[in-house]
């Protein structure tokens, strides 16, 4: 079975359930999580609960759109049809630059803890290797991408549910053989109060865990190569809100349960393996390692995934190679998937060549592309919601709760965020930079897309006037 595009129905309903279960749960989740406590202290709650609340607000009214018309480009599809080409040209590209930068940065994450392990193959080896396998496995078919990731986002999930329950047990003393002199619900108050450095920290915090965030919408991606698109969509959508409360806000909570959030150890081993360092739990750094590996080949898998796909999309449309938009005869879109791995390498090689430099510049500068997106979405949703209702009402099988002023709040709150971290002006990677940094490409991107439009449309013009021509020509003259 196709789609009529090319791309094959070769995902199944648990590697879809799977992979939006998964694409929650980011490798940032373990690894960032620490200096977001660091920063609010217990109050990091909030800034997970106000981001949480800003992607079930932005996945639902993706979901309405893409329950509606199911599609490899998802947003930028919608975008193309609700705003204009110029916006899904551009918020297109530039997701695609944001996961080629993530494919770098998680294929070095990965290589830093197999170089622990394994010293005698060195770091960049170890990067080599995990692209390469990963790069194989989406090209073969869409299903082994789907089996993979259903494994992995399986031991995110297993490792995460773990944590939960046995920390719970901690909290509460009934953990057996369990070091539990610093757990208790006591750790939420008493080392300086819910909010030690003021509620200013709660907005900090959010620049911190925003970005840890990314990934949610790879389901409505994923969902126009599976056995039924609508209904995978709607139920990805309608799950969301628990996703988040389970993973994140209660994975969170446990660990400022157990241990005071200003423990140095926090910061020094990342706050999962100090929580279980400080149950007495034998190689609790090692078994967090293999976890974190497992989340960072499961972010590269996605990554690809979904990077590819949005170049399959924009190539479809004519906004991209047209080699893009073609399959081979297991409908997996080998160009775009080996286009956006070269960049993936090439970007590899920035961050072990110039480091502070080009590669500092990649990622400062598709940091702010997740609220962008966001933004991006929000606007959509508000012209499709009409057209929608118009044209084919029936195809309103998700609708955005309290259309269109919850959307609206939205835009808002994510207005606000962005104007927030023009305020953080603190090192390399600080909150301005990267928004000036990403705004900045972002209207390269934008300038490139019209000016494209303006070609297209002057050649459409001169096509037209030289028909024209051809048919005066051919009318006889009296």
């Amino acid at each position: 079975m196709t789609d009529g595009s090319g791309l094959q129905a070769g995902l199944k309903n648990r590697h879809l359930s799977m992979i939006a279960i998964g694409g929650v749960i980011g490798a940032g989740l373990f690894v960032g999580s620490s200096s977001g406590i660091a920063t609010a202290g217990p109050g990091i709650l909030l800034s997970y609960a106000l981001v949480g609340t800003l992607v079930v607000l932005v996945m639902r009214m993706l979901g309405e759109m893409s329950a509606a018309n199911p599609t490899s480009g998802s947003f930028s599809a919608h975008a193309d049809r609700a705003l204009g080409r110029w916006a899904g040209f551009s918020i297109g590209w530039l997701y695609w630059f944001f996961w080629v930068v993530v494919l770098a940065v998680e294929a070095t994450a990965g290589a830093k803890i197999l170089e622990g392990w394994i010293p005698a193959v060195p770091q960049w080896g170890w990067a080599l290797l995990v692209m390469v396998v990963l790069t194989a496995t989406n090209l073969v078919s869409v299903g082994s991408y789907g089996e993979f990731e259903f494994w992995f986002a399986g031991i995110k999930v297993v490792a995460i549910g773990a944590f939960i329950v046995v920390g719970a047990l901690a909290i509460f003393g009934v953990l057996p053989g369990a070091h539990t002199d610093k757990a208790g619900f006591g750790n939420l108050t008493e080392h300086g109060g819910f909010l030690p450095n003021g509620p200013g920290a709660i907005l900090t915090g959010v620049l911190l865990v925003v970005f840890s965030f990314m990934g949610s919408e790879i389901a409505t991606l994923a969902a126009g190569e599976s056995e039924d698109p609508q209904r995978a969509v709607t139920k990805s959508t309608n799950s969301i809100i628990w996703r988040i409360g389970v993973f994140y806000l209660g994975s969170i909570f446990i660990v400022v349960c157990l241990l005071p959030w200003n423990d140095p150890s926090i910061k020094a081993q990342g706050s999962y393996v100090a929580a279980l360092d400080s149950l007495g739990i034998a190689h609790a750094g090692q078994i967090m390692n293999f976890i974190v590996l497992t989340s960072v080949l499961s972010c590269l898998n996605s990554g690809l995934y979904t990077a590819s796909r949005m170049a399959f999309s924009l190539g479809g449309r004519g906004d991209a190679p047209k080699s893009f938009a073609k399959t081979t005869s297991r409908g997996v879109p080998m160009a775009a998937i080996i286009a956006s791995v070269v960049f993936g390498f090439v970007a590899v090689f920035f961050n072990y060549a110039f480091p502070d430099t080009v590669f500092l510049f990649l990622v400062n500068s598709s940091g702010a592309v997740a609220l962008f997106v966001w933004l991006v979405i929000c606007a959509s949703q508000l012209r499709l919601r009409r057209i929608i209702e118009r044209e084919s009402p029936e195809k309103l099988v998700v609708r955005m709760w309290l259309y269109p002023y919850l959307t609206w709040a939205t835009i808002a709150l994510i207005v606000f965020v962005l104007g927030y971290m023009l305020t953080d002006t603190e090192g390399e990677s600080s909150g301005r930079t990267t928004v000036l940094l990403s705004l900045l490409v972002a209207l390269a991107v934008v300038a490139v897309s019209v000016i494209k439009e303006r070609v297209r449309g002057g050649q459409a013009v001169t096509t037209a006037a030289s028909d024209t021509d051809t048919e005066t020509d051919k009318v006889p003259v009296n």
